[in-house]
């Protein structure tokens, strides 16, 4: 969800569709490669538990 935001503000700010979701993609997988360096567990947690 965060990712979907952040493209709508890249696009609501002029910025072309594909950089916004570059610029998401290039920080997700920024982050995955820290988890892997870490060895740190994907962990899946409910913001609004239901």
């Amino acid at each position: 969800m965060a990712a979907l935001v952040a493209t709508q503000r890249f696009c609501q700010a002029g910025k072309a569709k594909k950089l916004a979701l570059t610029a998401c993609m290039r920080k997700l997988l920024t982050i995955l490669n820290a988890m892997l360096k870490s060895g740190t567990p994907w962990r899946v947690t409910a913001s609004h538990p239901a």
